[in-house]
């Protein structure tokens, strides 16, 4: 059988089909570290801002210690074509309470599950990216991506 061949990108094209894809693949896998154990799981971004990334999270999961013991996390958006764009960043906690107005306003699904912006449980994360990265299925290269491109 014929390996596969990728269609050729321009390094140009780069940042906006990285872009793109986000857009078009809602919801990326957040990887953590449980002490040495690396753990994987779907989220559901609450707000997307180029490649800063807000994620809704309840108190009481898992996730919350992980990432209060290491901010070090990694998102990786896939579209069907497997084409991937991975974040590498740092999550922390949304304090801003105008921000935070403006995420609950936005999102039908935490009123409905939570009730109130005050419910105790509501944790919502700002995934710094510290290193975006691109690739084309089959290429088997990842392309650096400007954070701010």
């Amino acid at each position: 059988m014929p390996k596969p061949k990728p269609n050729p990108v321009q390094p140009s094209e780069i940042p906006a089909l990285a872009r793109d894809l986000v857009k078009k693949a809602r919801f990326p896998t957040l990887a953590t570290l449980d002490g040495d154990q690396p753990r994987v799981r779907p989220v559901s971004p609450v707000r997307t801002e180029g490649f800063v990334v807000y994620i809704a999270n309840l108190r009481s999961y898992g996730k919350t210690a992980e990432i209060a013991s290491n901010p070090k996390v990694e998102l990786c958006y896939m579209d069907e074509d497997h084409n991937q764009v991975r974040i590498t960043g740092r999550a922390e906690m949304v304090r801003d309470r105008a921000l935070l107005e403006e995420i609950w306003s936005a999102n039908r699904l935490l009123q409905h599950y939570l009730g109130s912006i005050d419910n105790p449980e509501l944790i919502v994360y700002k995934i710094l990216p510290e290193r975006v990265r691109y690739m084309v299925e089959w290429a088997l290269e990842y392309y650096e991506v400007p954070i701010n491109g």
